[in-house]
């Protein structure tokens, strides 16, 4: 706990001093594009003071610095007299030929910096208006690519940090789930000889078999919890078979409530699967498709031959879902129920996608009128 509560203050500090860090970055871009502007507002008031000393030459005037002056400017200007544009520099001369483009720069240009005024003779004025330099520019949008960037980077090291929480998470449930299946196998052990005991004894056969069922039902949950985490062997078999098998045992152990149907192709269709993560996966369907019609209502598996495709449909009457949580379904913790942790989709996702390169999603779904899930595999030829 200690070492925990360490952990979280130095993750706090590093947070506080980048915070910090990053405050003192832009404030001193700031600063450095005030200074930067502040200088150039200098140089154009050079140039207007060169602008008048040329407006008023004689023969005794020397022009040679203000024409310097000139030369090395840099920044976009225009000189304007009574509404009238009289020179300009580093502007196209396309936008001063189209009077509506040229009024756009005038805006733009009064917009980044105040025009200064030059009165070359009492009483008369000419005013020079100027944009921000190029370099000025790009200075302006410093802050915003470095913000972007220490945005995405926070992204990044976030992406990381939850993929590795993620994928120890992933190993301690593997783990978890082996130890179980490890723990169940011994009490498993057990009942199948005294199973044995009781069939030496002449018990009622229907007794004798329904717990015979559940056994078997046992050791495939087994099965299921030893593979997770594992690579599953997958292998050829008849969908239809596999799926109306886990279907059957389902419809025998739920409420009369419940009106179950089944419809499918009579001829076999394979598929690569594996058998006990395949019916996991159609048995967290029927339950969650039950749970939504709170045990009470119309449940149907339907398969279809689609090319070369096999689609397995699980529709119910239940509570419905809204389309803007299509998605969020099959994401692990969601649930809308008081009691569950919100795996069973998640789950059934991951068997389907990442197992048996199939697809899962919801077809169809009516808020107060139920549900329609498909899952997709392609059929082996």
């Amino acid at each position: 706990m200690q070492f925990s509560n360490r952990k979280n203050t130095t993750r706090w500090i590093l947070i506080a001093a980048s915070f910090v860090i990053i405050t003192l970055i832009l404030w001193n871009t700031y600063t450095f594009f005030q200074i930067f502007k502040n200088e150039e507002r200098v140089k154009m008031e050079i140039w207007a003071e060169a602008q008048k000393t040329l407006k008023n030459v004689d023969e005794n005037t020397d022009i040679e610095l203000p024409l310097k002056i000139f030369q090395n400017a840099s920044i976009p200007i225009l000189l304007m007299e009574n509404d009238t544009i009289i020179n300009s520099k580093n502007i196209d001369e396309e936008i001063l030929k189209n009077k509506s483009e040229s009024s756009k720069l005038l805006v733009k240009l009064k917009d980044q910096n105040e025009p200064i005024s030059i009165e070359y003779v009492p009483g008369k004025f000419i005013y020079l208006y100027y944009g921000d330099s190029d370099l000025l520019n790009k200075l302006k949008y410093y802050p915003i690519a470095l913000v972007v960037i220490i945005v995405l980077f926070g992204a990044l090291v976030y992406n990381f940090y939850r993929s590795t929480k993620m994928a120890t998470q992933n190993k301690l449930w593997a783990g978890m789930a082996k130890e179980t299946a490890h723990q169940i196998g011994t009490p498993l052990s057990s009942l199948i000889g005294w199973l044995e005991i009781m069939k030496a004894d002449n018990v009622d056969e229907t007794t004798v078999s329904e717990i015979e069922k559940d056994i078997t039902r046992l050791q495939t949950i087994t099965d299921r919890f030893s593979k997770i985490g594992s690579e599953p062997v997958l292998e050829l078999r008849d969908i239809v078979k596999e799926t109306k098998e886990s279907y059957d045992y389902l419809q025998s152990r739920f409420s009369k409530q419940v009106v179950f149907s089944f419809k499918a192709p009579t001829k076999s269709i394979l598929v690569s699967i594996n058998p006990a993560l395949h019916s996991w996966a159609i048995e967290n369907l029927v339950k969650n498709a039950i749970d939504a019609m709170k045990g009470k209502g119309q449940l149907a598996v339907i398969i279809e031959e689609e090319g070369r495709f096999v689609k397995i449909k699980v529709s119910d009457s239940g509570k419905g879902i809204p389309k803007n949580q299509f998605k969020t379904v099959f994401e692990p913790g969601f649930t809308t129920k008081k009691r569950g942790w919100g795996l069973g989709l998640s789950l059934t996702k991951r068997i389907v996608e990442e197992y048996h390169k199939g697809k899962i999603k919801v077809l169809s779904s009516e808020v107060n009128k139920g549900t329609v899930m498909q899952v997709s595999f392609k059929i082996e030829a």
